[in-house]
């Protein structure tokens, strides 16, 4: 009865919060007033609530600064939320109303972030997170697109204080999108699919030639070549990575002898 008595109480008590909760009434709120409070939520780290009010504010009153600042609170909300297609659909909607905001550039960083941080959902948090799966060996979508956001920001706005980060993670992505290439390429060796592979690593040495990935790209290129019997390529491939690559991982002692073909150790 005692126990009884205690969860009568509980229940109460949570029911009355929630009442309390939905009896707040906003009908006569500012809109600096809708701003502070989902400021103080967005703070709080309270991202849902923040949304709703960001979101309110600017039904309520569509026009002014602080409708246009609420659009990209609310991309910045979903995309700490970790809602990244919200956050871009966002960030999209403030870039189409409001093309010379001044402004802007924060919500191309926030497209770049979005993208950035799109782990695929579930899976490809599990992916990661758990048994540590390259984020190249994931579908590069949205590393390009995240890509294609920073490159806009850093190219139309060269002096925003969101250039340099932009930058630094142009400089990884690029390698993730190169060897996500090489993904690819292997795939197609293992599938025999030997000219689709030389095309595949063809298109890292043109596209993304300064990056890690290429040591690999004319060693799938140098296998590929042999597989089809090319020899005179495959040589030719073989004397570009001795002198780009002298110490690479891919050249092994016997290849000296010329007896034994060194891409063999794939």
């Amino acid at each position: 009865m005692r126990h009884s008595l205690i969860l009568v109480l509980v229940f109460g008590l949570s029911a009355c919060g929630l009442l309390k909760e939905k009896s707040v009434d906003n009908s006569q709120w500012s809109p600096n007033k809708f701003y502070s409070e989902a400021k103080n939520e967005l703070n709080n780290g309270n991202y849902e609530a923040a949304i709703k009010l960001f979101e309110a504010l600017e039904a309520r009153y569509p026009y002014g600064r602080y409708a246009q600042q609420a659009q990209l609170e609310t991309a910045y909300a979903y995309y700490k939320d970790q809602q990244q297609a919200s956050a871009i659909a966002a960030a999209d909607r403030f870039i189409q109303l409001y093309p010379h905001h001044p402004n802007l550039d924060y919500a191309y960083y926030i497209k770049g972030l979005a993208n950035f941080h799109d782990d695929l959902g579930i899976m490809g948090y599990i992916s990661s997170k758990i048994i540590n799966q390259d984020m190249s060996e994931r579908d590069s979508k949205a590393s390009r697109e995240s890509f294609e956001n920073f490159k806009e920001l850093v190219t139309r706005f060269p002096k925003s204080k969101y250039t340099p980060d932009a930058l630094k993670r142009m400089a990884h992505l690029v390698n993730v999108v190169a060897k996500s290439e090489i993904y690819v390429a292997r795939y197609y060796m293992k599938r025999k699919a030997y000219i689709a592979a030389v095309r595949r690593a063809q298109y890292v040495l043109e596209e993304y030639p300064q990056t890690p990935a290429t040591e690999e790209a004319l060693y799938i290129m140098a296998k590929a070549y042999d597989e089809m019997g090319m020899t005179n390529l495959r040589d030719d491939v073989e004397r570009v990575i001795r002198k780009n690559f002298p110490e690479s991982e891919y050249l092994s002692d016997s290849s000296l002898s010329g007896k034994e073909a060194w891409w063999r150790i794939w």
